[in-house]
């Protein structure tokens, strides 16, 4: 049986790639940094690798024919691409919401870095390009459980998506036809803003959640200091001021995709109450 490998199998994403395609019957391999403490499906066979350490995917390609590819935000290694296209057909890229790139034209983000490599690789290729993940608000937990979420924007309407959809849609791209050369740009539907997000998680987990909006200046501070990265947090509050004025965008890629609409932001908060409690 020909496998199909999961780089990336135990992230939020990953893990549901892996669990619909084990119950679906395909032969599945998991590169994991260490396989006794994975976690997986008894039927999927678990390889040691790491993509900071190219060359230990060598032990796990051997028999793959597509590849699901996720980058954990570590430096670009072109050797891993390489080697996917050594032995892969295809290969499925979770990627972001980036510009596409001319030849020659810089790539000011690693996303779009890895999307040129992969392109030039001679691979069949997709790209599922993800609007912030509904998950990223577990960032908020802490905070939800004192009753009062502080945070910059209020205002900004956002349209994060269930990292369960994004499992359905990198699934069906990776044990389907027609997704060759595909740009999926996928998002929730519907935008809603911050301080509606905290309510929402309130409803679902019984308990009010208020709002107070933290000002730039605050947010930036405590916000560097606990990710470690100026220019990603600057990134981000720019992008949230945006989003008071223009909404985050809201596609139906998801929709033409699966058949169905995408899961709403209250189903997520539902399904991970307990991990607000």
């Amino acid at each position: 049986m020909t496998k199909i490998l999961v780089i990336g199998a135990t992230g939020k994403v990953g893990r549901h790639v892996v669990s619909s395609l084990a119950e679906g019957g395909f032969g599945v391999r998991a590169l994991v940094r260490d396989p006794d403490r994975a976690s997986l499906p008894e039927a999927v066979e678990a390889v040691r690798g790491d993509l900071a350490s190219p060359e230990s995917l060598e032990a796990a390609l051997p028999g793959v024919e597509s590849v699901y590819l996720m980058w954990p935000g570590i430096p670009v290694q072109p050797r891993v691409v390489e080697l996917i296209a050594a032995h892969a057909k295809r290969v499925v890229y979770l990627s972001a919401d980036v510009a596409d790139l001319a030849d020659g034209e810089p790539a000011t983000v690693f996303h779009q870095e890895i999307e040129r490599l992969i392109r030039a690789s001679g691979l069949g290729w997709t790209f599922v390009r993800a609007i912030d993940f509904a998950t990223n608000m577990l960032g908020w937990a802490d905070q939800v459980r004192q009753g009062v979420v502080r945070w910059p924007y209020g205002q900004a309407r956002r349209s994060l998506i269930h990292e369960r959809d994004i499992a359905d849609v990198v699934v069906r791209a990776l044990t389907t036809e027609g997704h060759d050369g595909a740009k999926y740009v996928i998002t929730g539907p519907e935008s809603i803003a911050h301080a509606e997000l905290a309510g929402i998680i309130g409803e679902e987990i019984g308990s009010e959640v208020r709002w107070e909006d933290l000002s730039p200046e605050t947010a930036r501070e405590q916000l560097t200091a606990a990710w470690g990265n100026a220019a990603f947090v600057e990134s981000r509050l720019r992008a949230w001021e945006s989003f008071t004025h223009e909404p985050e965008r809201v596609t139906d890629t998801v929709e033409q995709v699966l058949g169905r609409p995408a899961r709403s932001f209250r189903s997520w908060a539902r399904e991970h109450a307990d991990d607000f409690r």
